[in-house]
């Protein structure tokens, strides 16, 4: 099967391109012809692109997915009463099947808000990459390991099986990473460990960096250095690639280190807002050359996956912590949340952008809407109008997920029926 998209305004993220009027072709996962006008044939499938932006699918690049059975649970608690009180038992009830049907009401929410990859890191990871597989979206997915107590190599063991497991599955959608914790969970022997491990099988990693002050303090305490050097120490960034998620509490020293690593940070604004962990200083980030993506963190602290609120906020604090409105502007942070966020999860040469020959992850913006009218620049539109609810289409890997608002590969009336049964049961008495 082909599909054409006639007469969209596509945005192609490419740094020459301007939005234009045009037509896109795909066929199978790859998309085939971008032009002004292209010539039906009989197997197309026709989309109507008119009133609509064609631009790549956005790239959750920090997630736990089953968190989305913990939204609006823990709300304004400090972070490590939200942490101890309520995330922690009760992610201990979690089973699972909890877990599958937690994740696959984030990937609802996702291809809804217009997300087409995501990175996750969580536990039970084949409950998640099952439902990846059965939903159509694409992710990178990592086991997060603690390695604080001695559990007999079981976390360690289970991130292998996972790696060597889902490696590639589901058509290719679906990549793996190693992912120790954080440095404040990770004393220097394991995680030593685990980076020859990801060097030596060419496995990216992702960790949690300088989420908080806290954090900074015991590494501070525990080793007398930063969380960055901490890592640094470890020879974290030598070889490997890495996804870091946060890096809020970073010095300029810090910031220095990351300069040439592979990978780069994924910047969580809503969920760091939220939390009150502070703004990451993500413009100097950019301004040393390091990469920097997007992600949501997940909904039991960000409350929402939809990744339009991230780019809003992540534009917008950098414009107040500088008192300048010219800082990270419009295209700028777009770029972040597909092509910057590509290049974390290691599909910088498939997606990202729209272009002849990629894998044919894209979304459809309706535009026939009062806040979205009138046109004068696209980017701007989609970096401060839109939000997750405008997304019409969502395709990815040549698959439709998603049409007129209507999700293809999820039924949503069961969804909703476990999701309350199940959430209810966990969060009950705490």
């Amino acid at each position: 099967m082909s599909i054409l998209i006639q007469q969209a305004t596509i945005l192609t993220m490419k740094d020459a391109d301007a939005p234009f009027t045009g037509d896109i072709r795909v066929e199978a996962d790859r998309i085939t012809q971008i032009a002004d006008h292209i010539l039906p044939q009989p197997q197309d499938e026709i989309i109507d692109g008119r009133l609509k932006i064609a631009m790549p699918g956005l790239i959750n690049a920090h997630q736990h997915t089953p968190m989305s059975l913990l939204r609006g649970f823990s709300d304004d608690l400090k972070l490590m009463d939200w942490l101890e009180r309520k995330m922690l038992p009760a992610e201990a009830r979690m089973n699972p099947e909890d877990i599958y049907w937690g994740s696959k009401l984030s990937i609802a929410e996702m291809i809804r808000s217009g997300s087409t990859a995501f990175a996750d890191m969580y536990i039970h990871m084949n409950e998640i990459a099952e439902a990846v597989q059965q939903t159509g979206i694409r992710a990178s997915l990592t086991r997060g390991m603690v390695f604080m107590e001695d559990d007999g190599g079981r976390r360690l063991q289970e991130a292998i099986d996972l790696v060597e497991r889902w490696s590639g599955a589901a058509d290719g959608r679906i990549t793996t990473m190693y992912g120790p914790h954080s440095p404040y969970t990770c004393p220097m022997e394991p995680l030593l460990e685990v980076i020859a491990m990801a060097v030596k099988g060419d496995i990216p990693l992702h960790i949690h960096l300088a989420e908080t002050k806290e954090e900074v303090v015991k590494i501070r305490e525990r080793y007398g250095m930063t969380p960055t050097e901490y890592l640094e120490e470890a020879g974290m960034f030598e070889q490997a690639h890495v996804l870091l998620a946060h890096g809020v509490h970073l010095n300029r020293r810090d910031i220095g280190r990351l300069k040439g690593m592979r990978g780069g940070v994924a910047h969580n604004p809503v969920s760091n807002l939220k939390l009150g962990c502070g703004i990451a200083p993500i413009t100097e980030m950019l301004e040393q050359g390091i990469n920097v993506g997007i992600g949501t963190d997940g909904a039991g602290s960000a409350t929402t996956v939809d990744m339009f609120e991230e780019i809003k906020a992540a534009t917008w604090l950098q414009k107040l912590d500088y008192g300048d409105p010219t800082r990270l502007p419009a295209k700028n942070v777009l770029h972040m949340a597909t092509g910057g966020s590509a290049s974390l999860l290691g599909l910088q040469d498939e997606v990202g952008i729209l272009e002849v020959g990629r894998k044919a992850d894209l979304i459809l913006i309706d535009l026939a809407k009062p806040h979205l009218q009138p046109v004068h620049e696209v980017e701007s539109l989609l970096a401060y109008s839109v939000n997750g609810a405008d997304v019409d289409t969502t395709i990815v890997n040549g698959q439709i997920l998603m049409q007129g608002r209507k999700l293809l590969t999820i039924d949503e009336e069961e969804l909703y029926r476990e999701v309350k049964v199940r959430a209810n049961r966990i969060v009950e008495g705490i």
